[in-house]
């Protein structure tokens, strides 16, 4: 396989997903980021019922395994298998679509009526467009202007 930076998430992408599959697990996100001086491999799992620690290590050991072998990262990195978790980050339309109905936090990169943060219902994701009804109000914004959108659990 040919090593390329930019295709890094899409080519670890390729190799994990049949692992996951195997194992019925849902690959919820793979990240290549860069956290201080060490490059991060993140690779997201979740499972209905919750992912277990065991989870994590039947996709953490094959697919170590198998970057050793392709090698298609230049550079030294950390692979994390994770779980989603109950507040998982939304960042692909099927994330969205999964989620219609429930409720989510909202945070804007620039302030929009002074506010930044919004919690409400998920009401509709289209056109790269995220709308959200909160108690007083319905908002839609673009997720250009989204820093980020996770699901909202309440303790």
């Amino acid at each position: 396989m040919k090593k390329n930076g930019g295709n890094t998430v899409k080519i670890v992408t390729d190799l994990v997903k049949p692992i996951v599959d195997e194992l019925g697990l849902i690959l919820w996100d793979v990240r290549f980021e860069k956290e201080g001086s060490i490059w991060l491999l993140r690779v997201i799992i979740d499972k209905v019922g919750g992912v277990s620690v065991d989870d994590c290590e039947a996709v953490s050991r094959p697919l170590d395994k198998l970057l050793d072998e392709v090698d298609p990262i230049d550079q030294s990195y950390c692979l994390e298998v994770a779980s989603a978790g109950l507040e998982r980050e939304l960042t692909k339309s099927w994330h969205f679509d999964e989620c219609i109905g429930k409720k989510v936090q909202l945070k804007l990169i620039r302030p929009y009526n002074g506010e930044r943060d919004f919690v409400g219902k998920l009401q509709k994701y289209e056109n790269d467009a995220i709308s959200i009804e909160c108690e007083e109000h319905n908002y839609t914004f673009l997720l250009n202007d989204v820093a980020y959108v996770r699901l909202y659990v309440e303790f």
